[in-house]
């Protein structure tokens, strides 16, 4: 059993601080804080590269009771900057567990604080929205603790995608015989977004989200996939114009932040929501199908309906809005039949939470198809 004996301390950019006890790695961390709702996969949230920048609440009361394990990451390295749960569990049982959380978290030098009352800082946070916070593990200043409030930039205006992409092309799925290729435009993307392509036969090539028009046309993609990410997506400098050059050229998917970006690309606004999507719960309506559908989120920026539908259509007269949050009637998907794209704000690959929303893949490449034969 771990000690989680040691002192930590969470104090929020309103004054308040709350007192817990340390699991992981000793230190001080920094961040926007928010909640997720999920009741299992905490190793593939702290490995999304969308939480970059922030500092994870569980509000499932009692985290850790499975372990970890070398095949349920999302990403090479822990993004969160901080976990925050109520009750931490320290005696994993799991037939795959290999290492508990809290040596996970030791391993990755990220700082765990349990004992907090994570139902009062849920509310909080849905009061008040998602607010920066310093999270120290080990004897610390109050004072000193504060002082780093304000070294914490906003979210809104932060560019963090350049962080979590990757820095050279790489094949996904080197040995696959597919002469159709995906190009995924890495904005941070999620590893079972990459197997949901490599199984419906495609050769999956990723490259980083700077790369030029130019470049991605030399893979003679099939489709284009605009990854999830971190940030303000109106801070993505550069990639909205490459994308309005695949207009038409190539099918387009966008996937939560990379759904955000396309819609910049079309002219449309985003703003920043109180405290996010977090979850895997939340309810859409699909609108083409009728029916509701409950989807995995992980986002803090939403697009603006308003200008998407008069902006896009503009440009695109069947631009049509195709999904929406039945909690805040936010876009969650559009599509624009003539040039092959389509747009989700989900997670349809899941990891955590549930696979209603799986056949977005499946339309994809039918999409691709129908793009192609022509």
């Amino acid at each position: 059993m771990e000690n989680t004996d040691m002192k930590a301390t969470l104090l929020l950019e309103d004054g308040t601080v709350m007192h817990g006890k340390g699991f992981g790695a000793q230190g001080v961390a920094c961040g926007e804080l928010v909640f997720n709702t999920s009741m299992t996969g905490y190793q593939e949230m702290l490995t999304d590269p969308s939480y970059c920048g922030q500092v994870l609440t569980l509000t499932y009361p009692m985290i850790g009771s499975y372990g970890t394990n070398n095949q349920d990451w999302e990403s090479k390295n822990i993004w969160a900057s901080a976990l925050v749960v109520g009750s931490y569990v320290n005696y994993p049982s799991h037939y795959a567990n290999e290492a508990s959380l809290a040596d996970y978290l030791k391993e990755n030098n990220v700082v765990g604080v349990e004992g907090l009352d994570t139902r009062y800082i849920t509310l909080k946070i849905r009061e008040k929205g998602a607010m920066k916070c310093v999270v120290a593990c080990g004897e610390h200043d109050i004072a000193d603790l504060k002082a780093k409030l304000g070294d914490i930039p906003d979210m809104q205006g932060t560019a963090l995608v350049g962080e979590v992409s990757c820095k050279q092309p790489y094949t996904w799925n080197p040995d696959s015989q597919s002469q159709d290729c995906i190009v995924v435009i890495d904005c941070g993307v999620k590893h079972n977004i990459l197997r949901k392509l490599a199984a419906l036969g495609f050769k999956v090539q990723v490259v980083p989200y700077n790369t030029s028009f130019e470049q991605i046309a030399t893979y003679n993609p099939k489709g284009i996939l605009v990854s999830n990410g971190p940030g303000d997506p109106d801070a993505v400098q550069g990639l909205p114009e490459v994308l309005q050059q695949c207009f038409g050229q190539f099918p387009l998917l966008g996937i939560c932040l990379g759904h955000q970006i396309l819609a910049l690309a079309l002219g449309a606004k985003t703003y920043k929501l109180d405290f996010g999507h977090h979850g895997g719960n939340h309810p859409v309506h699909n609108a083409i199908k009728n029916k509701i559908e409950i989807t995995s989120q992980n986002h803090g920026f939403a697009v603006d309906a308003q200008s998407l539908k008069k902006e896009g259509e503009k440009k695109y007269k069947d631009l049509r809005l195709t999904h929406i949050h039945l909690s805040d009637n936010t876009v969650e998907g559009f599509d624009i039949e003539s040039i092959a794209l389509q747009s989700i704000q989900y997670h349809p690959e899941a990891s955590p939470g549930p696979n209603d929303a799986e056949y977005i893949f499946e339309d994809f490449k039918r999409c691709i198809k129908k793009f192609w034969d022509k």
